[in-house]
Protein backbone atom coordinates (compact mmCIF):
# COMPACT_ATOMS: atom_id res chain seq x y z
CA UNK A 1 0.00 0.00 0.00
CA UNK A 2 1.14 3.52 -0.77
CA UNK A 3 1.56 6.28 1.76
CA UNK A 4 -0.39 9.53 1.40
CA UNK A 5 0.62 13.18 1.65
CA UNK A 6 -2.05 15.90 1.59
CA UNK A 7 -1.17 19.51 0.74
CA UNK A 8 -3.56 22.21 1.93
CA UNK A 9 -3.36 25.99 1.77
CA UNK A 10 -4.36 28.84 4.02
CA UNK A 11 -4.40 32.65 4.41
CA UNK A 12 -4.74 33.35 0.68
CA UNK A 13 -5.02 31.64 -2.67
CA UNK A 14 -2.27 31.44 -5.32
CA UNK A 15 0.47 30.66 -2.80
CA UNK A 16 1.84 27.86 -4.97
CA UNK A 17 0.51 24.62 -3.47
CA UNK A 18 1.05 22.95 -6.84
CA UNK A 19 4.71 23.97 -6.96
CA UNK A 20 5.32 22.83 -3.37
CA UNK A 21 3.57 19.51 -4.06
CA UNK A 22 5.56 19.04 -7.28
CA UNK A 23 8.84 20.02 -5.56
CA UNK A 24 8.32 17.55 -2.69
CA UNK A 25 7.39 14.87 -5.23
CA UNK A 26 10.54 15.60 -7.24
CA UNK A 27 12.75 15.27 -4.15
CA UNK A 28 11.12 11.98 -3.17
CA UNK A 29 11.39 10.71 -6.75
CA UNK A 30 15.07 11.67 -6.82
CA UNK A 31 15.58 9.31 -3.87
CA UNK A 32 14.22 6.36 -5.84
CA UNK A 33 10.60 6.43 -4.69
CA UNK A 34 7.68 6.07 -7.11
CA UNK A 35 5.52 9.17 -6.67
CA UNK A 36 2.41 10.62 -8.28
CA UNK A 37 0.41 13.77 -7.56
CA UNK A 38 -3.30 14.43 -7.85
CA UNK A 39 -5.37 17.62 -7.63
CA UNK A 40 -8.80 17.90 -5.99
CA UNK A 41 -10.60 21.08 -7.03
CA UNK A 42 -13.60 22.38 -5.05
CA UNK A 43 -15.53 23.95 -7.95
CA UNK A 44 -18.74 22.36 -9.27
CA UNK A 45 -17.69 22.26 -12.92
CA UNK A 46 -17.09 18.63 -13.88
CA UNK A 47 -13.73 19.70 -15.33
CA UNK A 48 -12.09 22.94 -16.55
CA UNK A 49 -12.90 22.14 -20.19
CA UNK A 50 -15.75 24.64 -20.46
CA UNK A 51 -14.10 27.38 -18.39
CA UNK A 52 -12.92 30.60 -20.00
CA UNK A 53 -9.09 30.89 -19.83
CA UNK A 54 -9.57 34.23 -18.06
CA UNK A 55 -11.48 32.35 -15.37
CA UNK A 56 -9.11 29.48 -14.67
CA UNK A 57 -6.03 29.71 -16.86
CA UNK A 58 -5.22 27.07 -19.42
CA UNK A 59 -6.97 23.73 -19.60
CA UNK A 60 -4.33 21.00 -19.44
CA UNK A 61 -4.95 17.78 -21.39
CA UNK A 62 -3.56 14.35 -20.51
CA UNK A 63 -2.70 11.45 -22.81
CA UNK A 64 -5.98 9.73 -22.00
CA UNK A 65 -8.00 12.79 -22.94
CA UNK A 66 -8.80 14.30 -19.56
CA UNK A 67 -9.32 18.08 -19.46
CA UNK A 68 -7.67 19.03 -16.19
CA UNK A 69 -6.36 21.79 -13.95
CA UNK A 70 -3.14 23.49 -15.08
CA UNK A 71 -1.34 22.23 -11.96
CA UNK A 72 -1.16 18.80 -13.61
CA UNK A 73 1.19 20.46 -16.09
CA UNK A 74 3.51 21.34 -13.20
CA UNK A 75 3.33 17.75 -11.97
CA UNK A 76 4.34 16.36 -15.35
CA UNK A 77 7.04 18.97 -15.98
CA UNK A 78 8.66 18.25 -12.60
CA UNK A 79 8.28 14.46 -12.46
CA UNK A 80 8.69 13.75 -16.20
CA UNK A 81 5.87 11.20 -15.94
CA UNK A 82 2.37 11.44 -17.46
CA UNK A 83 -0.78 12.00 -15.44
CA UNK A 84 -4.27 10.70 -16.26
CA UNK A 85 -8.00 11.12 -15.68
CA UNK A 86 -7.51 9.87 -12.12
CA UNK A 87 -5.12 12.70 -11.21
CA UNK A 88 -7.71 15.51 -11.27
CA UNK A 89 -11.07 15.39 -9.50
CA UNK A 90 -13.60 18.19 -8.98
CA UNK A 91 -16.58 18.61 -6.71
CA UNK A 92 -18.72 18.46 -9.85
CA UNK A 93 -17.34 15.05 -10.78
CA UNK A 94 -17.88 13.77 -7.22
CA UNK A 95 -21.51 14.93 -7.10
CA UNK A 96 -22.16 13.67 -10.64
CA UNK A 97 -20.97 10.20 -9.62
CA UNK A 98 -23.00 10.14 -6.41
CA UNK A 99 -26.18 11.42 -8.11
CA UNK A 100 -25.83 8.83 -10.90
CA UNK A 101 -25.48 6.09 -8.27
CA UNK A 102 -28.57 7.37 -6.48
CA UNK A 103 -30.55 7.31 -9.73
CA UNK A 104 -29.44 3.72 -10.29
CA UNK A 105 -30.66 2.74 -6.82
CA UNK A 106 -27.16 1.94 -5.56
CA UNK A 107 -27.89 3.38 -2.11
CA UNK A 108 -30.90 1.13 -1.55
CA UNK A 109 -33.29 3.97 -0.80
CA UNK A 110 -31.16 5.63 1.87
CA UNK A 111 -31.06 9.41 2.21
CA UNK A 112 -28.01 10.59 0.26
CA UNK A 113 -25.95 13.08 2.30
CA UNK A 114 -22.66 14.96 2.17
CA UNK A 115 -21.48 12.71 5.01
CA UNK A 116 -21.04 9.83 4.37
CA UNK A 117 -21.86 9.56 0.66
CA UNK A 118 -20.01 12.55 -0.79
CA UNK A 119 -17.04 12.15 1.55
CA UNK A 120 -16.89 8.40 0.85
CA UNK A 121 -16.64 9.08 -2.90
CA UNK A 122 -13.92 11.70 -2.25
CA UNK A 123 -11.98 9.21 -0.11
CA UNK A 124 -12.34 6.48 -2.72
CA UNK A 125 -10.79 8.72 -5.35
CA UNK A 126 -8.11 10.02 -2.98
CA UNK A 127 -6.96 6.47 -2.24
CA UNK A 128 -7.53 5.04 -5.74
CA UNK A 129 -4.04 5.64 -7.18
CA UNK A 130 -2.44 4.21 -4.05
CA UNK A 131 -4.14 0.84 -4.50
CA UNK A 132 -2.72 0.19 -7.99
CA UNK A 133 0.68 -0.93 -6.72
CA UNK A 134 2.37 1.56 -9.04
CA UNK A 135 3.33 4.13 -6.41
CA UNK A 136 5.08 4.33 -3.05
CA UNK A 137 3.65 7.79 -2.28
CA UNK A 138 0.55 9.61 -3.52
CA UNK A 139 0.53 13.38 -2.99
CA UNK A 140 -2.89 15.05 -3.06
CA UNK A 141 -3.20 18.79 -3.47
CA UNK A 142 -6.47 20.21 -2.10
CA UNK A 143 -7.53 23.23 -4.14
CA UNK A 144 -8.85 26.41 -2.60
CA UNK A 145 -8.11 27.87 0.82
CA UNK A 146 -8.87 26.45 4.25
CA UNK A 147 -12.07 28.10 5.45
CA UNK A 148 -13.76 28.11 2.06
CA UNK A 149 -17.23 26.55 2.16
CA UNK A 150 -16.51 24.71 -1.09
CA UNK A 151 -13.51 22.80 0.27
CA UNK A 152 -15.10 21.58 3.52
CA UNK A 153 -16.06 18.10 2.19
CA UNK A 154 -12.46 17.57 1.01
CA UNK A 155 -11.05 18.59 4.40
CA UNK A 156 -13.54 16.26 6.11
CA UNK A 157 -12.41 13.43 3.84
CA UNK A 158 -8.78 14.09 4.79
CA UNK A 159 -9.79 14.03 8.48
CA UNK A 160 -11.42 10.63 8.05
CA UNK A 161 -8.42 9.25 6.16
CA UNK A 162 -6.10 10.50 8.92
CA UNK A 163 -8.29 8.65 11.43
CA UNK A 164 -8.59 5.46 9.35
CA UNK A 165 -4.96 4.99 8.26
CA UNK A 166 -2.01 4.21 10.53
CA UNK A 167 -0.28 7.39 11.68
CA UNK A 168 2.85 6.63 9.65
CA UNK A 169 0.85 6.26 6.39
CA UNK A 170 -0.61 9.76 6.24
CA UNK A 171 0.98 13.21 6.33
CA UNK A 172 -0.51 16.73 6.01
CA UNK A 173 1.52 19.66 4.68
CA UNK A 174 -0.07 23.08 5.18
CA UNK A 175 1.11 26.03 3.07
CA UNK A 176 0.58 29.51 4.51
CA UNK A 177 1.70 33.10 4.02
CA UNK A 178 3.94 35.06 6.38
CA UNK A 179 3.24 38.67 5.36
CA UNK A 180 5.76 41.46 5.83
CA UNK A 181 4.38 44.76 7.14
CA UNK A 182 6.56 47.48 5.69
CA UNK A 183 5.40 50.12 8.18
CA UNK A 184 6.22 47.88 11.15
CA UNK A 185 9.26 46.38 9.40
CA UNK A 186 8.44 42.89 10.62
CA UNK A 187 7.04 39.55 9.52
CA UNK A 188 3.70 38.59 11.05
CA UNK A 189 2.80 35.02 12.04
CA UNK A 190 -0.78 35.65 13.18
CA UNK A 191 -2.41 34.80 9.81
CA UNK A 192 -0.61 31.44 9.87
CA UNK A 193 -1.73 30.78 13.43
CA UNK A 194 -5.35 31.51 12.51
CA UNK A 195 -5.11 29.35 9.37
CA UNK A 196 -3.76 26.36 11.30
CA UNK A 197 -6.37 26.87 14.03
CA UNK A 198 -9.12 26.89 11.39
CA UNK A 199 -7.76 23.68 9.88
CA UNK A 200 -7.51 22.07 13.33
CA UNK A 201 -11.12 23.03 14.08
CA UNK A 202 -12.10 20.85 11.12
CA UNK A 203 -10.23 17.96 12.72
CA UNK A 204 -7.13 18.04 10.51
CA UNK A 205 -3.82 18.85 12.12
CA UNK A 206 -0.83 19.67 9.90
CA UNK A 207 2.41 17.76 10.38
CA UNK A 208 4.50 20.24 8.37
CA UNK A 209 3.94 23.97 7.84
CA UNK A 210 5.48 25.54 4.73
CA UNK A 211 5.67 29.33 4.98
CA UNK A 212 5.68 31.49 1.84
CA UNK A 213 7.68 34.62 2.56
CA UNK A 214 9.46 37.51 0.87
CA UNK A 215 12.00 37.73 3.70
CA UNK A 216 14.04 35.06 5.54
CA UNK A 217 12.48 33.52 8.64
CA UNK A 218 14.64 33.69 11.74
CA UNK A 219 14.99 30.66 14.00
CA UNK A 220 13.01 32.54 16.67
CA UNK A 221 10.17 33.12 14.25
CA UNK A 222 10.15 29.45 13.25
CA UNK A 223 10.05 28.43 16.93
CA UNK A 224 7.14 30.82 17.50
CA UNK A 225 5.18 29.31 14.61
CA UNK A 226 6.00 25.80 15.83
CA UNK A 227 4.92 26.60 19.40
CA UNK A 228 1.56 28.17 18.52
CA UNK A 229 0.78 25.71 15.70
CA UNK A 230 1.83 22.62 17.65
CA UNK A 231 4.49 21.24 15.32
CA UNK A 232 8.21 20.61 15.83
CA UNK A 233 10.51 23.55 14.92
CA UNK A 234 12.18 21.52 12.13
CA UNK A 235 8.69 21.03 10.61
CA UNK A 236 8.39 24.76 9.90
CA UNK A 237 9.75 25.20 6.39
CA UNK A 238 10.72 28.50 4.80
CA UNK A 239 9.59 28.92 1.19
CA UNK A 240 11.12 32.17 0.04
CA UNK A 241 10.31 33.72 -3.33
CA UNK A 242 12.51 32.27 -6.09
CA UNK A 243 13.57 33.62 -9.47
CA UNK A 244 12.20 30.48 -11.13
CA UNK A 245 9.78 27.77 -10.05
CA UNK A 246 12.50 25.27 -10.98
CA UNK A 247 14.67 26.52 -8.11
CA UNK A 248 12.03 25.55 -5.55
CA UNK A 249 12.94 21.82 -5.28
CA UNK A 250 16.53 22.73 -4.40
CA UNK A 251 15.33 25.29 -1.85
CA UNK A 252 13.08 22.64 -0.30
CA UNK A 253 16.04 20.24 -0.28
CA UNK A 254 18.05 22.80 1.69
CA UNK A 255 15.17 23.16 4.14
CA UNK A 256 14.98 19.37 4.56
CA UNK A 257 11.31 19.08 3.55
CA UNK A 258 11.78 15.62 2.05
CA UNK A 259 13.75 14.31 5.06
CA UNK A 260 11.03 15.43 7.47
CA UNK A 261 8.36 13.81 5.32
CA UNK A 262 10.28 10.53 5.06
CA UNK A 263 10.84 10.38 8.82
CA UNK A 264 7.19 11.05 9.62
CA UNK A 265 6.12 8.42 7.10
CA UNK A 266 8.70 6.03 8.62
CA UNK A 267 10.34 5.35 5.26
CA UNK A 268 13.89 4.17 5.90
CA UNK A 269 16.78 3.14 3.70
CA UNK A 270 16.11 5.72 1.02
CA UNK A 271 18.88 6.74 -1.37
CA UNK A 272 20.63 10.08 -1.55
CA UNK A 273 18.85 12.48 -3.95
CA UNK A 274 20.02 12.26 -7.56
CA UNK A 275 19.33 15.70 -9.02
CA UNK A 276 22.18 15.88 -11.53
CA UNK A 277 19.88 16.43 -14.52
CA UNK A 278 17.88 19.02 -12.62
CA UNK A 279 20.98 20.94 -11.57
CA UNK A 280 22.32 20.76 -15.12
CA UNK A 281 19.10 22.26 -16.44
CA UNK A 282 19.24 25.06 -13.86
CA UNK A 283 22.87 25.82 -14.71
CA UNK A 284 21.98 26.31 -18.39
CA UNK A 285 18.86 28.28 -17.46
CA UNK A 286 20.77 30.65 -15.18
CA UNK A 287 23.76 31.17 -17.49
CA UNK A 288 22.47 31.68 -21.06
CA UNK A 289 24.94 32.58 -23.79
CA UNK A 290 22.51 34.35 -26.11
CA UNK A 291 19.06 35.94 -26.08
CA UNK A 292 16.09 35.92 -28.46
CA UNK A 293 12.82 37.84 -28.53
CA UNK A 294 9.79 35.70 -29.28
CA UNK A 295 6.42 37.27 -30.00
CA UNK A 296 3.51 35.44 -28.39
CA UNK A 297 0.41 36.35 -30.39
CA UNK A 298 -2.68 35.60 -28.33
CA UNK A 299 -5.90 37.04 -26.98
CA UNK A 300 -5.78 35.98 -23.32
CA UNK A 301 -2.51 37.74 -22.56
CA UNK A 302 -3.88 39.62 -19.54
CA UNK A 303 -3.68 36.32 -17.63
CA UNK A 304 -0.32 34.59 -18.03
CA UNK A 305 -1.72 31.28 -16.77
CA UNK A 306 -3.80 31.12 -19.97
CA UNK A 307 -0.60 30.14 -21.82
CA UNK A 308 1.24 28.51 -18.91
CA UNK A 309 2.48 25.40 -20.72
CA UNK A 310 3.71 27.43 -23.71
CA UNK A 311 5.68 29.77 -21.44
CA UNK A 312 7.22 26.83 -19.57
CA UNK A 313 8.08 25.07 -22.86
CA UNK A 314 9.98 28.23 -23.83
CA UNK A 315 11.94 27.97 -20.57
CA UNK A 316 12.85 24.33 -21.29
CA UNK A 317 13.79 25.01 -24.92
CA UNK A 318 15.74 28.13 -23.97
CA UNK A 319 17.85 26.20 -21.48
CA UNK A 320 18.44 23.45 -24.05
CA UNK A 321 19.71 26.10 -26.47
CA UNK A 322 21.60 27.96 -23.70
CA UNK A 323 19.52 30.94 -24.71
CA UNK A 324 17.37 33.36 -22.72
CA UNK A 325 13.93 33.52 -24.28
CA UNK A 326 12.31 36.92 -23.83
CA UNK A 327 8.61 36.51 -24.53
CA UNK A 328 6.97 39.63 -25.95
CA UNK A 329 3.20 39.59 -25.53
CA UNK A 330 1.35 40.92 -28.58
CA UNK A 331 -2.44 41.07 -28.24
CA UNK A 332 -3.98 39.90 -31.51
CA UNK A 333 -7.00 42.24 -31.16
CA UNK A 334 -4.69 45.23 -31.55
CA UNK A 335 -2.78 44.10 -34.65
CA UNK A 336 -3.74 45.60 -38.01
CA UNK A 337 -2.14 46.13 -41.41
CA UNK A 338 -0.91 49.58 -40.40
CA UNK A 339 0.93 48.65 -37.19
CA UNK A 340 2.00 45.04 -37.71
CA UNK A 341 5.52 45.89 -38.91
CA UNK A 342 6.11 48.24 -35.98
CA UNK A 343 4.88 45.63 -33.46
CA UNK A 344 6.84 42.68 -34.88
CA UNK A 345 9.99 44.14 -36.46
CA UNK A 346 12.25 43.58 -33.42
CA UNK A 347 11.27 39.92 -32.95
CA UNK A 348 13.39 36.86 -33.68
CA UNK A 349 10.46 34.45 -33.83
CA UNK A 350 6.68 34.41 -33.78
CA UNK A 351 4.36 31.93 -32.04
CA UNK A 352 0.63 32.19 -32.72
CA UNK A 353 -1.17 30.65 -29.75
CA UNK A 354 -4.23 28.39 -29.48
CA UNK A 355 -7.71 29.68 -28.71
CA UNK A 356 -11.39 29.52 -29.62
CA UNK A 357 -13.84 31.96 -31.18
CA UNK A 358 -13.59 34.81 -33.66
CA UNK A 359 -12.23 37.52 -31.38
CA UNK A 360 -8.71 38.54 -32.40
CA UNK A 361 -8.33 36.10 -35.30
CA UNK A 362 -7.84 38.75 -38.00
CA UNK A 363 -4.88 40.12 -36.05
CA UNK A 364 -3.40 36.63 -35.90
CA UNK A 365 -3.78 36.23 -39.67
CA UNK A 366 -2.05 39.57 -40.28
CA UNK A 367 0.82 38.53 -37.98
CA UNK A 368 1.22 35.22 -39.83
CA UNK A 369 1.40 37.09 -43.15
CA UNK A 370 4.18 39.29 -41.79
CA UNK A 371 6.20 36.27 -40.60
CA UNK A 372 5.73 34.42 -43.90
CA UNK A 373 6.70 37.36 -46.08
CA UNK A 374 9.67 38.47 -43.98
CA UNK A 375 11.32 35.10 -43.30
CA UNK A 376 10.61 35.40 -39.57
CA UNK A 377 10.64 31.97 -37.84
CA UNK A 378 6.99 31.01 -37.34
CA UNK A 379 5.34 28.43 -35.09
CA UNK A 380 1.54 28.00 -34.98
CA UNK A 381 -0.25 25.82 -32.44
CA UNK A 382 -3.81 24.52 -32.97
CA UNK A 383 -5.75 27.70 -33.88
CA UNK A 384 -2.37 29.22 -34.75
CA UNK A 385 -1.86 26.53 -37.38
CA UNK A 386 -5.37 27.14 -38.70
CA UNK A 387 -4.67 30.88 -39.00
CA UNK A 388 -1.58 30.05 -41.08
CA UNK A 389 -3.74 27.96 -43.41
CA UNK A 390 -6.32 30.74 -43.79
CA UNK A 391 -3.61 33.35 -44.41
CA UNK A 392 -2.04 31.20 -47.12
CA UNK A 393 -5.40 30.61 -48.77
CA UNK A 394 -6.18 34.33 -48.84
CA UNK A 395 -2.83 35.76 -49.86
CA UNK A 396 -1.12 33.00 -51.87
CA UNK A 397 -3.96 30.97 -53.34
CA UNK A 398 -5.93 34.15 -54.00
CA UNK A 399 -9.09 33.28 -52.06
CA UNK A 400 -9.73 36.52 -50.11
CA UNK A 401 -12.86 35.14 -48.42
CA UNK A 402 -11.27 31.90 -47.21
CA UNK A 403 -11.98 31.23 -43.55
CA UNK A 404 -12.84 28.68 -40.89
CA UNK A 405 -16.46 27.70 -40.43
CA UNK A 406 -15.88 28.40 -36.74
CA UNK A 407 -15.61 32.09 -37.65
CA UNK A 408 -17.84 32.25 -40.74
CA UNK A 409 -20.23 29.42 -41.51
CA UNK A 410 -21.02 30.72 -45.01
CA UNK A 411 -17.44 31.17 -46.25
CA UNK A 412 -17.05 30.11 -49.91
CA UNK A 413 -13.67 28.55 -49.08
CA UNK A 414 -13.96 26.65 -45.77
CA UNK A 415 -10.30 25.68 -45.62
CA UNK A 416 -10.81 24.91 -41.93
CA UNK A 417 -14.00 22.99 -41.21
CA UNK A 418 -15.73 21.24 -38.34
CA UNK A 419 -14.62 17.64 -37.98
CA UNK A 420 -17.26 15.19 -39.23
CA UNK A 421 -17.44 13.45 -35.85
CA UNK A 422 -18.22 16.80 -34.18
CA UNK A 423 -21.19 17.82 -36.30
CA UNK A 424 -23.87 16.01 -34.27
CA UNK A 425 -22.46 16.89 -30.84
CA UNK A 426 -24.54 19.22 -28.67
CA UNK A 427 -22.83 19.10 -25.25
CA UNK A 428 -19.64 21.14 -24.96
CA UNK A 429 -17.83 19.52 -22.03
CA UNK A 430 -15.42 16.69 -22.78
CA UNK A 431 -16.56 16.27 -26.38
CA UNK A 432 -13.66 17.68 -28.41
CA UNK A 433 -10.99 15.53 -30.04
CA UNK A 434 -9.03 15.00 -26.85
CA UNK A 435 -5.88 13.19 -25.82
CA UNK A 436 -3.01 11.45 -27.56
CA UNK A 437 -3.18 10.46 -31.23
CA UNK A 438 -0.53 9.14 -33.64
CA UNK A 439 0.95 11.17 -36.48
CA UNK A 440 2.99 9.95 -39.44
CA UNK A 441 5.54 12.50 -40.70
CA UNK A 442 6.77 12.97 -44.25
CA UNK A 443 10.41 11.97 -44.66
CA UNK A 444 12.93 14.77 -45.25
CA UNK A 445 10.43 17.38 -44.02
CA UNK A 446 11.24 20.06 -41.44
CA UNK A 447 9.11 18.19 -38.90
CA UNK A 448 10.92 14.89 -39.52
CA UNK A 449 14.26 16.60 -38.96
CA UNK A 450 13.07 18.24 -35.75
CA UNK A 451 11.59 15.05 -34.29
CA UNK A 452 14.32 12.80 -35.73
CA UNK A 453 11.43 10.42 -36.39
CA UNK A 454 8.58 9.87 -38.82
CA UNK A 455 6.20 8.40 -36.25
CA UNK A 456 5.06 10.39 -33.19
CA UNK A 457 2.11 10.81 -30.81
CA UNK A 458 0.84 14.17 -29.57
CA UNK A 459 -2.05 15.51 -27.48
CA UNK A 460 -5.05 17.22 -29.04
CA UNK A 461 -7.90 19.51 -28.03
CA UNK A 462 -9.92 20.81 -30.98
CA UNK A 463 -13.12 20.51 -33.03
CA UNK A 464 -12.09 22.09 -36.34
CA UNK A 465 -9.57 20.67 -38.81
CA UNK A 466 -7.81 21.30 -42.09
CA UNK A 467 -10.27 20.66 -44.92
CA UNK A 468 -8.63 17.98 -47.08
CA UNK A 469 -10.81 19.05 -50.00
CA UNK A 470 -8.29 21.85 -50.58
CA UNK A 471 -5.08 19.97 -49.76
CA UNK A 472 -3.96 19.55 -53.39
CA UNK A 473 -4.35 23.30 -53.98
CA UNK A 474 -2.19 24.13 -50.96
CA UNK A 475 0.55 21.66 -51.82
CA UNK A 476 0.66 22.84 -55.43
CA UNK A 477 1.10 26.43 -54.14
CA UNK A 478 3.92 25.50 -51.73
CA UNK A 479 2.38 24.70 -48.32
CA UNK A 480 2.65 20.97 -47.59
CA UNK A 481 0.97 18.66 -45.11
CA UNK A 482 4.06 17.07 -43.58
CA UNK A 483 2.19 15.20 -40.84
CA UNK A 484 -1.08 13.24 -40.92
CA UNK A 485 -3.04 10.94 -38.67
CA UNK A 486 -2.62 7.46 -40.22
CA UNK A 487 -6.23 6.40 -39.53
CA UNK A 488 -8.23 9.52 -40.43
CA UNK A 489 -5.85 11.39 -42.77
CA UNK A 490 -6.36 14.44 -40.54
CA UNK A 491 -3.67 16.99 -41.34
CA UNK A 492 -1.57 17.38 -38.18
CA UNK A 493 1.38 19.45 -39.45
CA UNK A 494 1.75 22.04 -42.20
CA UNK A 495 4.96 23.73 -43.28
CA UNK A 496 6.39 25.88 -46.07
CA UNK A 497 9.66 24.30 -47.30
CA UNK A 498 10.76 27.52 -49.04
CA UNK A 499 10.62 29.45 -45.75
CA UNK A 500 13.59 29.35 -43.27
CA UNK A 501 11.30 28.02 -40.50
CA UNK A 502 7.53 27.93 -40.90
CA UNK A 503 5.55 25.19 -39.18
CA UNK A 504 2.04 24.84 -37.81
CA UNK A 505 0.67 21.92 -35.79
CA UNK A 506 -2.93 20.98 -35.02
CA UNK A 507 -1.96 19.42 -31.67
CA UNK A 508 -0.52 20.92 -28.46
CA UNK A 509 3.20 20.10 -28.19
CA UNK A 510 3.59 22.39 -25.17
CA UNK A 511 1.73 19.82 -23.06
CA UNK A 512 4.54 17.28 -23.38
CA UNK A 513 7.53 19.53 -22.70
CA UNK A 514 9.32 18.76 -19.42
CA UNK A 515 12.56 19.78 -17.72
CA UNK A 516 14.22 16.49 -18.63
CA UNK A 517 12.63 16.25 -22.10
CA UNK A 518 12.17 19.69 -23.69
CA UNK A 519 9.81 19.39 -26.62
CA UNK A 520 11.73 19.12 -29.92
CA UNK A 521 9.43 21.56 -31.73
CA UNK A 522 10.12 24.29 -29.17
CA UNK A 523 13.84 23.44 -29.18
CA UNK A 524 13.92 23.65 -32.97
CA UNK A 525 11.95 26.89 -32.99
CA UNK A 526 14.29 28.60 -30.52
CA UNK A 527 17.28 27.30 -32.48
CA UNK A 528 15.84 28.89 -35.65
CA UNK A 529 15.20 32.14 -33.76
CA UNK A 530 18.83 32.15 -32.58
CA UNK A 531 20.03 31.74 -36.16
CA UNK A 532 17.68 34.50 -37.34
CA UNK A 533 18.96 36.82 -34.59
CA UNK A 534 22.59 36.06 -35.51
CA UNK A 535 21.93 36.79 -39.18
CA UNK A 536 20.17 40.01 -38.25
CA UNK A 537 23.11 41.01 -36.08
CA UNK A 538 25.49 40.34 -38.94
CA UNK A 539 23.50 42.62 -41.21
CA UNK A 540 23.02 45.44 -38.71
CA UNK A 541 24.64 44.98 -35.30
CA UNK A 542 23.11 48.23 -34.03
CA UNK A 543 19.69 46.56 -33.87
CA UNK A 544 20.78 44.11 -31.16
CA UNK A 545 23.09 46.56 -29.42
CA UNK A 546 20.01 48.47 -28.22
CA UNK A 547 19.21 45.49 -25.97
Amino acid sequence: MAKYIFVTGGVTSSLGKGIIAASLAKLLQSRGLKVTIQKFDPYINVDPGTLNPYEHGECYVTDDGAETDLDLGHYERFLNTPTSQANNVTTGRIYQTVINKEREGAYLGKTVQVVPHITDEIKRRMLQLGTTGDYDIVITEIGGTVGDIESLPFIEAVRQIQWELPEEDCLVVHLTLIPYLKAAKELKTKPTQHSVRMLSQEGVHPDIIVCRTEHPLSSDLKRKIALFCNVKPNAVIESADANSIYEVPLKMLEEGLDIIALKQLQLNGYAAPDLALWRGFLAKLQHPKTKVKIGLIGKYLELQDAYKSILEAFVHAGAENQCKVQVVNVHSEYINHNNVAEKLKDLDGLLVAPGFGSRGVEGKIIAVKYARENGLPFFGICLGMQMAVIEYARNVLGWPNANSTEMETSTPYPVIDLMEAQKQIKNKGGTMRLGSYPCEILEHSLAAGIYASTSITERHRHRWEFNNKYLADFEKAGMIASGKNPQTELVEIVEIPSHPFFIGVQYHPELKSTVERPHPLFVGFIKAAKEYAAQKEGIDSSVLSKD
